[in-house]
């Protein structure tokens, strides 16, 4: 049975605070950008404040309409159509690389990372396997083979561009919603310690994943190399202080500071709001969270449920890789950080994401 109700105003209300907040942040980080380029700061003004708000907050009120439980129906054609489109990015002339990886398509002069599409399409097909398995997701046919190869099919495309980081947010989201379907803990270790041989086989053939594993290990050793990112994002966080040095006022995003507008934007934050905007930003990330897993818990059915808990996942494992990197508790993902970070068609896709959220949230179990 279910009841229908009015959509979550408390979470409509956390996602408007976090794009308001996000773009304040970002748009004081493109000053950086303003000072060496202006016309590249125009763009990347107009692409977050048209592609990524406007459009994204349109396509949230679209998708809060859509009836979710469309996204069961056609979860395998999402699915593979998000991974045609990821891999797209392989075709001459329409796949674009950029720092020596090719993870963007260039389409009637605008550029967009696919991934953004892949995190629905995964999720949704998921969700849709484990919802249709039921109870047969704690037995390893039914829960962590079908997890394994849809990971397969996923790093196929992700390892070659390479977008290592992307791959392990789908990874991890998999599990978590593995988990919470109902596997097993004695599964959940075996996929984990798989994970921990990928990754280590990655750090032999992929020379960069090595570099951020010892970058990571010795910070100080590579300084002025490749942890020269995270030194200086530490610089900026340290300089902070307790209030920061007001909006705005950040010395580091003037060349210091590598992708300040995208990887490295919590820095920003820091430094310009200090430890209290840093908190306050965690804070709403964790009220976004709470509402989100609390519409997945109410949600009428097990496919709405584990549909809203992996887009709430893979938003909440992206911005917490994101800060954890910046801060260098854990290597550096080059994530983004969710509404903050430089991305309008990230923040589009996101936000559409949401709108699914929002229209699970209109029924509740009775």
């Amino acid at each position: 049975m279910k009841h229908t109700q009015g959509i979550d105003r408390a979470f409509i209300t956390i996602i408007a605070v976090l794009v308001i907040f996000g773009f304040a942040v970002f748009l004081s980080a493109s000053m950086g950008l303003l000072a060496t380029n202006a016309a590249a700061f125009s763009a990347a003004a107009f692409k977050q404040a048209f592609f990524g708000i406007v459009l994204g907050v349109a396509a949230c009120f679209v998708f809060s309409r859509v009836p979710y439980v469309l996204f069961r129906r056609y979860a395998l054609f999402l699915f593979l159509g998000s991974l045609f489109v990821t891999a797209a990015v392989f075709i001459p002339h329409i796949g674009v690389k950029i720092n020596g990886a090719r993870r963007w398509l260039l389409i009637a002069g605008i550029s967009f990372q696919p991934v953004a599409f892949l995190n629905i399409g995964f999720t949704a097909y998921f969700a849709a396997w484990l919802a249709s398995a039921k109870e047969k997701v704690a037995t390893f046919r039914y829960g962590p083979l079908p997890l394994l190869v849809l990971v397969a099919l996923v790093g196929a495309i992700l390892i070659k561009q390479p977008d290592t980081t992307s791959f392990t947010v789908i990874a991890v989201t998999g599990v978590s919603m593995l988990l919470i379907a109902g596997g097993r803990i004695r599964h959940i270790l075996i996929l984990g310690l798989i994970g921990i041989a990928c990754i280590a086989a990655l750090a032999i053939m992929r020379p960069y994943v090595m570099s951020r594993i010892e970058t990571f290990l010795h910070p100080a050793d590579n300084a002025l190399t490749s942890g020269y990112q995270v030194a200086q994002s530490e610089i900026a966080l340290g300089s902070g202080g307790f209030l920061g040095r007001g909006l705005g006022q950040s010395i580091e995003k003037y060349q210091y500071l590598p992708v300040s507008t995208s990887d490295a934007i919590f820095a920003i934050l820091g430094e310009e709001l200090g430890f209290v905007g840093c908190l306050a930003a965690i804070v709403l990330f964790l009220i976004f969270a709470f509402r989100g897993f609390r519409i997945a818990v109410t949600a009428p059915d097990a496919f709405g449920g584990l549909f809203a808990a992996g887009i709430v996942i893979i938003v909440i494992v992206q911005s917490f890789a994101n800060i954890g990197s910046t801060i260098g508790v854990i290597p550096f993902s080059g994530v983004p950080l969710a509404f903050f970070s430089q991305g309008g068609t990230s923040m589009l896709a996101m936000l559409a994401e949401l709108g699914i959220i929002l229209n699970i949230s209109k029924s509740t179990k009775e």
